[in-house]
């Protein structure tokens, strides 16, 4: 297990470049394997989820070429059906590959997704989709796999019961290849969607946003190749802002997408930090001050649930008491526990909501009342060193930058889940100025 070792105090000043959405890219390769012609990826993240998602598609035959941030994609047949289960408990995206072997084989063999444990995280919403696409799913308990066949894809309408990120863009992938229209309801409008469709469209599928929450595609008997250029990682451009902030650094975010990233700028501003837009990026440096603001996490247009715990470590610096609310997933604040640890005043609660069926986006059957769904941040606080393990990519992002702000030397294990999320990590807060080394597991 490799770790961190970090001496705090160090303040973050230079420029830094943010890659391709993790969240756009790993469901690019999939796109990818819907042709037998070479898609090309421009800008795709070096992180260990896309190692994994493309040891996935060699395995089930695709021809994958890899160059710097560019990746050459070509599947002209698949060699075969099922997920290789030691990599699909890696990578969440895994699941989506049901959507092409359906499409191009008509028969799928799916375990249940990996990738961090954020709470149950069930794809009911998704097999439930698949199914109306005259598909029969079965679970096989015994081997945790979903079998999956079809005669042939039918367009269909299908409203999700509530918001599902990876379920609307498999629904989507699965429908570009279907005889006939299909129409999603309530389906998700994050922006990493919108690049799988423009992806997509390229490759000659006929998709578009027909309403509020609403898309409808139209499906085409066949793609072709197509290149495609990964929009910047809207969570990378929040992780180093809120670094530069506390740290009280000055820190410019080559490539930065302001429209993506919003509601992030409209809550920062409220805190007084030091934000300069710019036509190739945003700047954001220390004021000296830092107000609370409160934060309700939501599906897009809303605060966005990655950005969650980086905020939570950013209001332990400001003035006044803050109230995080998260509503996406039911068990996503484990990482306060390592706050108190550094010294933080913070109070996990549930808060009275009168109507939670509308107000989490989480299936209620899956709480349990040990889950604490907000917590109040009192500050400034001074934090000291502490020992701590990652528990999923955007807490142990959070860990990190609260032992760049920390007195002393914390050690955080468990590092291999950042990798997961953010490409050299540490080396690209070293170019910052920060006080960061990787250790080997020996």
């Amino acid at each position: 297990m490799d770790k961190y070792t970090i001496k705090g105090g160090k303040k973050l000043k230079g420029e830094v470049r943010v890659i391709g959405a993790k969240n756009a890219a790993l469901k690019a390769l999939v796109a990818a394997c819907l042709t037998d012609k070479e898609v090309i990826i421009h800008n795709v993240p070096l992180i260990s989820d896309f190692y994994v998602m493309i040891d996935i598609m060699k395995e089930l035959g695709a021809d994958v070429k890899l160059s710097g941030h560019t990746v050459k994609i070509q599947m002209k047949s698949f060699s075969q059906i099922s997920i290789p289960l030691d990599k699909a408990v890696l990578a969440r995206t895994s699941s989506m590959f049901i959507a092409p072997l359906l499409a191009r084989s008509g028969e799928a063999i799916i375990p249940n997704p990996g990738g961090c444990r954020l709470g149950a995280r069930p794809i009911d919403r998704t097999i439930n989709g698949i199914k109306q696409m005259n598909v029969g799913i079965t679970y096989h308990s015994e081997d945790g796999y979903f079998h999956a066949k079809t005669k042939g894809l039918i367009g269909t309408k299908y409203h999700f019961k509530k918001n599902t990120h990876t379920g609307t863009e498999t629904l989507i992938l699965a429908a570009v290849l279907a005889h006939g229209t299909t129409i999603l309801e309530n389906a998700a409008e994050e922006p990493e969607i919108d690049d799988i469709i423009n992806l997509l469209n390229r490759m000659g599928a006929n998709v578009a946003r027909t309403g509020n929450r609403q898309i409808t595609i139209n499906g085409v008997d066949k793609l072709h190749g197509a290149e495609y250029t990964i929009s910047p990682d809207r969570i990378e451009v929040a992780t180093f802002a809120v670094a530069a902030l506390v740290t009280g650094g000055d820190v410019f975010i080559k490539d930065a997408n302001k429209t993506d990233i919003s509601l992030f700028l409209e809550r920062l501003r409220l805190t007084g930090a030091g934000i300069e837009e710019r036509e190739d990026g945003i700047r954001f440096f220390s004021t000296g001050t830092l107000n609370a603001v409160d934060v309700t996490t939501g599906i897009h247009p809303g605060f966005l649930t990655d950005w969650q715990a980086l905020w939570g470590v950013l209001m332990t610096q400001a003035k006044g008491m803050s109230i995080i609310h998260e509503t996406v997933f039911e068990d996503k604040l484990g990482y306060i526990e390592d706050l108190q640890r550094m010294g933080a005043k913070v109070k996990l609660f549930r808060p009275v909501v009168k109507n939670p069926e509308k107000v989490y986006n989480f299936n209620l059957d899956d709480d349990n009342p040990e889950n604490f769904h907000a917590v109040k941040i009192s500050g400034p606080t001074a934090l000291h060193n502490a020992v701590m393990t990652t528990l999923d990519i955007r807490a142990g992002a959070a860990v990190v930058l609260a032992a760049l702000c920390a007195k002393g030397k914390s050690t955080i294990f468990g590092i291999e889940k950042l990798d997961r999320g953010y490409e050299e990590f540490e080396k690209r807060l070293q170019e910052l100025g920060a006080d960061i080394k990787r250790i080997k597991d020996e």
